[in-house]
């Protein structure tokens, strides 16, 4: 595995030649829900304009390419770590097995696999993990935008179960509204037990 940083646009489209699938995460950092990772596969001869990294677009202009990208990839799969995961493993290791599940997922297999970040798991195949990737390769691109999506989609449905909370406005990451929330009505199932915020309203609880 090789960590890439400061890649040049040149750079990146070689990168990017063969059956290539990009990886991305979303949801390190929330205190619920799951951690969700995307693999897309892009096809060469049928391409998608305006791909960047997830955190730059808007929620319309990511729904929108969320489609797109459904439509017109060789391959998309989703892989995800759940809470009790998250609490068994810790965040990064329950990252890195999502990253392995959703490639494992896909109905292609890829030559490599390129990942956002500086750390990459072992796929079984080629791998690179590309700094700032998510904004360099298209098929990274694609990626962060599949699991972003796919995960606020869970917090819309995750805030119309419990709309004392405000999951759909801050997507469960730790916020003051968040804090307030789970001082006022408690831990859910769903929230992450192992992470501070939560871990100190058990424990001063129980």
């Amino acid at each position: 595995m090789a960590v890439l940083k400061n890649i040049t646009p040149e750079q990146a489209e070689l990168l990017s030649a063969g059956l290539v699938a990009g990886v991305d995460e979303v949801g390190r950092g929330p205190l619920i829900g799951d951690v969700v990772t995307a693999a897309v596969i892009l096809d060469p001869a049928n391409p998608i304009t305006g791909l960047n990294d997830s955190k730059k677009l808007s929620e319309k202009k990511r729904d929108a390419l969320y489609g797109e990208i459904m439509a017109k990839a060789l391959a998309v799969s989703v892989g995800r770590c759940s809470p009790a995961e998250i609490d068994q493993l810790n965040i990064l290791q329950a990252t890195m097995t999502a990253m392995q599940r959703a490639v494992a997922g896909l109905a292609i297999k890829p030559e490599k696999v390129l990942v956002d970040g500086n750390r990459t798991p072992d796929f079984g195949i080629e791998a690179d993990a590309v700094i700032k990737g998510d904004g360099l390769i298209a098929a990274i691109s694609a990626a962060s935008i599949i699991a972003k999506v796919t995960r606020d989609r869970e917090m819309d449905e995750l805030d119309a179960q419990y709309p004392q909370y405000g999951f759909a406005k801050h997507k469960g990451y730790p916020t003051k509204a968040h804090f307030a929330a789970l001082d006022e009505h408690g831990v859910l199932p769903q929230h992450r037990r192992s992470f501070r915020p939560v871990r100190e309203r058990l424990e001063k609880n129980s």
